[in-house]
């Protein structure tokens, strides 16, 4: 990281510089080794003309660059390198701007005197509370470096798992938005030509292409109305995900879209029973686990389900029959987590179920794709061959009438 400095030496000159240093202590103490005192310093902004870098999407640390760190840590701690050192070295090293003045403040905090899970959890947008949580336990057990071990592991499921949506979902979109473009296309450059020609031949004009000829004529007078519909769309449609009832709602609609629900209900009850397998596995108590999975979980349906199960819970009764009167847990979970309670083996039983969500995930992912693919492709010819079809067969008469 480098500093900006204002110094006086013992001669009473005053002197501006700029010093390299992993942190603003490491940075005043090498300039007093040099017989300098210290007037004012502070980290220089990063400020090179990269407009990207000020926007908050660029600037962010993504789960992969986590995975690698976590992967990173659990590496050096197995060494038996400390603490500081290991994310010293870490941080300095860095690629990424955001992450290195994370970590380097992560150093300021433990050379400090703070704990690993307090220096982290003052960093939530890098480390989630599950994953302060169970540095915490690791920390307490004295087993960080295994604890950096399953977090890198967990880490590296979840991001393969979450990929696999993402990017099975890529073609759909593309060809979702290329029968659009297509369609906007036609309607506002190609077919308005067409109907002059058409209409100029006084010949009677089908029903199917007089309805063509009035989406064309309506796409063109009001392109900045309907542009300004879909922004003023989007932009509520933004606000309202915001909101604590339009979080609810968009997460019910996710549940219960035809196949797609599938699939997400699948990716939240992979991620509820890796997050309280890892968790109950390192020691973390049923209870902590439970609302710090409702924190992450990124649903509102399930997250309300494990709060009230929290409630359950803290009043005595088991994890089963608190989840068992929901029809978002399938009854198969419920039995499983059942048969972990009377059999004190929870954790690997929720382990064991966290492999076969995944597993139906990535089943989910393949059938979905599969069948959305030929229905686009089909979707996009039928479209494109009703639209030639309704101006072309006029044209055709045009050319008959001719001969």
């Amino acid at each position: 990281m480098l500093f900006l400095y204002q110094t006086i030496n013992k001669n009473g000159e005053r002197k501006k510089g700029s010093i390299e240093a992993f942190s603003m202590d490491a940075a005043i103490t090498s300039l007093q080794r040099k017989g300098l005192a210290v007037s004012s310093i502070k980290p220089k902004e990063d400020d090179d003309g990269d407009i990207l870098k000020k926007i908050p999407f660029f600037n962010r640390v993504s789960n992969k660059e986590v995975v690698i760190l976590s992967r990173q840590l659990s590496t050096l701690f197995e060494a038996q390198v400390s603490a500081l050192r290991v994310f010293k070295l870490i941080g300095t090293e860095s690629e990424n701007p955001t992450l290195r003045k994370h970590l380097l403040e992560i150093v300021d905090d433990l050379q400090g005197g703070s704990s690993i899970s307090s220096a982290l959890s003052k960093h939530p947008d890098v480390f989630s509370d599950f994953y302060v949580n169970m540095i915490k336990s690791g920390e307490e057990s004295g087993h960080i470096d295994q604890t950096f071990s399953y977090l890198a592991d967990y880490m590296d499921r979840t991001y393969e798992v979450l990929s696999k949506a993402k990017n099975a979902l890529i073609y759909p979109a593309f060809v979702i938005f290329t029968f659009i473009a297509v369609m906007v296309l036609m309607f506002t450059v190609i077919v308005p030509k067409i109907s002059l020609i058409i209409k100029d031949s006084s010949q009677e004009i089908p029903l199917y292409t007089k309805v063509v000829f009035w989406i064309s004529d309506f796409f063109t007078k009001n392109w900045i109305l309907m542009l300004l519909a879909l922004i003023v769309g989007i932009i509520g449609l933004i606000w309202y995900g915001r909101t604590k009832e339009g979080r609810r709602q968009i997460s019910n609609v996710r549940l219960y879209i035809p196949y797609v629900g599938d699939l997400y209900r699948k990716l939240y009850l992979s991620r509820f029973s890796d997050n309280m397998s890892t968790m109950i596995l390192s020691g973390i108590p049923m209870l902590k686990a439970i609302e710090v999975t409702s924190s992450i979980i990124d649903n509102e349906i399930y997250r309300e389900i494990l709060v009230e199960a929290a409630t359950k819970v803290k009043a005595g009764q088991a994890l089963s029959a608190a989840l068992g009167d929901r029809e978002e847990i399938p009854s198969i979970l419920t039995q499983m987590v059942r048969v972990g309670e009377e059999t004190g083996e929870l954790g690997n039983i929720l382990k064991t179920m966290s492999k076969f969500y995944q597993r139906e995930v990535m089943n989910a992912v393949d059938t979905l794709v599969g069948m959305i693919e030929p229905i686009m492709i089909v979707a996009l010819g039928v479209g494109v061959g009703i639209l030639l079809a309704s101006v072309l067969m006029p044209i055709y008469n045009i050319a008959a009438m001719a001969s």
